[in-house]
């Protein structure tokens, strides 16, 4: 059964303070959902944590879930920032809202599509999943950018990443879009790419925007 998002957060929370900044608990006065919430007896009831002198303790059970949802968590901001190009406080609070979307395999999916990062975008580590480790022990490089690819090598375009909003239209202006199949002819001097029918030719500054799943 899958868990409130308030005790996600507060499992994100613990996390954070425990693992990365080696408290040995989490006091909820340092955070935002009162110890009185029913979040926690949620976790409680779960055998996830538990509450000693008004502190918040992680049970074995919890420090695993805890580590799943910081992961999906960090996944949501590289997804928010990199991909969609939502960022500050905007991209920080779409992140918290994707992140309780990304459960039964579709973290691994994102994952995945942003070629398995190792950190967020505030340079935090993200846990890697089993997708990674599988990924490193295949040589599988996931979606890469088209500067990686050979002459005559195809793929699926992932997405575009680049806070230019003049390249940005200029390549969703050549058809490189998210699920389209991309061929690239040529790699030097220019990058020259076939999207459908047609042929385009670009520089390496902006081929290496271009994120290829393989």
């Amino acid at each position: 059964m899958k868990l409130s998002d308030k005790a996600e957060e507060i499992l994100e929370a613990l996390w954070i303070a425990v693992e990365e900044k080696k408290l040995a608990a989490l006091d909820p006065q340092d955070f935002s959902i009162p110890l009185d919430d029913p979040a926690y007896a949620e976790l409680t009831g779960r055998a996830m944590v538990e509450i000693r002198q008004g502190l918040v303790y992680f049970r074995p059970e919890g420090k695993i879930e805890g580590r799943t949802t910081i992961r999906r968590h960090r996944l949501a901001e590289r997804l928010m920032m990199d991909v969609l190009n939502i960022r500050g406080e905007a991209g920080d609070y779409k992140a918290c809202e994707f992140e309780h979307l990304l459960h039964e395999g579709v973290d691994t999916k994102v994952c995945t599509m942003l070629n398995h990062p190792t950190t967020c975008p505030h340079g935090k580590p993200i846990p890697p999943g089993d997708c990674c480790e599988q990924a490193r022990a295949e040589g599988d490089l996931g979606v890469v950018p088209l500067t990686e690819f050979k002459s005559g090598q195809e793929g699926e375009i992932a997405y575009i990443q680049t806070e230019d909003s003049k390249k940005m239209q200029k390549l969703m202006a050549m058809g490189v879009l998210p699920g389209n199949r991309i061929v690239l002819q040529q790699a030097f001097p220019s990058y020259i790419f076939r999207v459908g029918y047609s042929e385009f030719a670009i520089d390496s500054n902006l081929a290496k925007e271009i994120f290829v799943r393989k």
